[in-house]
């Protein structure tokens, strides 16, 4: 535990399980005391709570589907009403759902935008009240942003890439208060988002070093971004994918 987080609050969301929940577990063994919501994983949530609660620390499950708005907007508030404010904002929440475009289901192009792009500039709306100098907001994307790579991922590459840009844009509004805006961009990751093991192995001959990441990586990236030492990063989007774009 390095404490550089001590005192600070934070909420993450879609925390319960894979990049999100190894975020949650890195802010927490920080020092910092982390609300994190979920949309269905309640058990994964709860066992997530139980173990940083049971480590000394603090951690706050709240039930909110990012597609949402006003369930986003309930999260913040009751961070703030049982923590105090927020000084770290990490936009975690995201979908995946593929498709070719000749086909592609008009329903789960917005339910993409509404979780991977809305939800943030909802979520950061809403916590901008509570966040004073120092603040960061951090927003998962996707090495996608820049490098499809496979078929069917057209509406997802184009969330995040409008999550990068945003980005940029926050980091100018928010500068001169100075609040940090960064996005990590993780490449291939064992999470569940690639479960199967076929997949895995098509993907590993990409990487320069050999191997998938692991969450607990991107989760270091994000605590960087969260500290003090990260107080001249803003408006970056940040690479973390093992040479998959090399």
């Amino acid at each position: 535990m390095s404490n550089q987080l001590a005192g600070k609050v934070a909420l993450v969301t879609g925390g319960s399980r894979g990049i999100g929940a190894a975020i949650v577990r890195r802010l927490a063994s920080d020092g910092a005391n982390v609300a994190f919501s979920y949309a269905a994983s309640e058990d994964r949530a709860k066992a997530l709570a139980a173990e940083i609660e049971k480590a000394g620390g603090t951690a706050l499950p709240i039930k909110a589907d990012s597609a949402d708005a006003d369930a986003v907007k309930a999260a913040v508030a009751q961070t703030v009403d049982r923590l105090g404010r927020i000084d770290i904002l990490v936009n975690n929440a995201g979908i995946h759902i593929g498709g070719v475009a000749d086909d592609y289901n008009i329903a789960d192009f917005d339910r993409m935008i509404a979780v991977n792009v809305r939800a943030v500039i909802v979520a950061v709306q809403a916590a901008l009240p509570h966040m004073g100098e120092g603040s960061r907001i951090i927003t998962t994307g996707s090495i996608t942003a820049d490098r499809s790579g496979f078929a069917g991922s057209s509406v997802y590459s184009m969330t995040k890439r409008d999550v990068a840009a945003m980005t940029r844009g926050l980091a100018r509004d928010l500068g001169s208060r100075g609040i940090t805006v960064n996005t990590v961009q993780p490449g291939p990751i064992e999470t569940d988002m690639i479960a199967d093991q076929a997949q895995r192995a098509m993907v590993r001959p990409l990487m320069a070093i050999g191997r998938l990441g692991k969450d607990a990586e991107v989760a270091s990236l994000v605590a960087y971004l969260a500290g003090p030492e990260s107080s001249f990063v803003t408006g970056a989007a940040l690479t973390i994918d093992g040479g998959y774009l090399a």
